[in-house]
């Protein structure tokens, strides 16, 4: 008989990390090294099978929430831009060493995008000041897509005021690595693009977007729609560069003049140029700014 005495609270079963222990210590037999008797949470070619899609969508959408709920991560402020313009310095050396005219004119719209490079940064800057609830709550932590350039900037403005912030990476054929200013344990990495993108928003409180291209479009139109058919309430989605970009790649007004969305659906955008313009709208959105954090 067991004398070994237990709470009322211990569980009546053995934890997984328990049997997990044990099975890495039976004895070698051709049928426990049979891939058969691999527990199947440990079985990774099971877990690869196209079978177990359903379950890897579950884990992907599970693992980044309870390690956000654990870090008390209430609320999000996500800034969603290109991978490709850099840093205002470095925009200029490339200028510099363009040779093609080609080169030279793709180099100087990089240099004219290249401002808002220091506007993300500001911004998250300014977010990332947002003190936490009387719960330990956080809110409005800065969220990036976890690579280069404005996603950069994103994740260096919080680290700049000694602030965590969020990157949610993806797996690329050619492997965009992390950038070394986001918060080591809230650095996460996606198969799915459709789980990333439900992470983005399932806590953003506030969206800004600068320039971009297929990923930023996708991402800026998918929360456009969701707003628009009412999927997700209306939260404030700040596009940087009117004139100084979306101008010159997209006509909105002419999808209105066409008829393919409401005059109105044009007011679920708020354009703004500042990183200090873009947060009072979000002041102004929740009435939660007594006075501006100064950077």
């Amino acid at each position: 008989m067991n004398s070994e005495k237990h709470s009322p609270r211990d569980p009546t079963f053995p934890s997984s990390k328990t049997d997990a222990a044990a099975a890495a210590t039976v004895p070698s037999s051709p049928q426990t090294e049979s891939e058969a008797y691999k527990l199947a949470f440990q079985d990774n070619e099971l877990m690869l099978r196209d079978e177990l899609r359903p379950v890897r969508l579950q884990l992907e959408l599970l693992k980044p929430e309870l390690l956000m709920q654990e870090a008390k991560i209430a609320s999000t402020f996500v800034m969603y831009g290109s991978a490709r313009v850099p840093e205002p310095v470095k925009a200029q050396e490339r200028l510099a060493e363009a040779k093609t005219d080609y080169e030279k004119k793709v180099a100087e719209r990089l240099v004219a995008k290249s401002r808002y490079y220091d506007e993300a940064r500001k911004l998250a800057r300014i977010a990332s000041t947002y003190p936490t609830d009387e719960d330990g709550q956080r809110h409005f932590v800065v969220t990036s897509g976890g690579g280069p350039s404005f996603m950069e900037a994103a994740n260096r403005g919080a680290h700049d005021e000694g602030k965590e912030s969020i990157g949610l990476n993806i797996t690329l054929p050619h492997e965009q690595l992390p950038n070394e200013y986001i918060t080591p344990d809230l650095s996460f990495q996606f198969h799915y693009f459709a789980i990333r993108k439900m992470h983005f928003l399932i806590r953003a409180r506030a969206v800004a977007v600068f320039p971009g291209g297929y990923g930023t479009f996708d991402e800026m139109f998918e929360l456009l729609t969701l707003i628009q058919t009412g999927k997700m309430h209306k939260i404030p989605l700040l596009v940087f560069g009117k004139e100084e970009f979306w101008d010159r790649v997209m006509d909105l007004d002419a999808l209105a003049l066409e008829g393919t969305i409401s005059p109105g659906d044009l007011d679920l955008i708020t354009w703004v140029e500042t990183a200090e313009e873009a947060w009072s709208h979000v002041c102004a959105a929740y009435e939660v700014c007594d006075h501006p954090p100064k950077v």
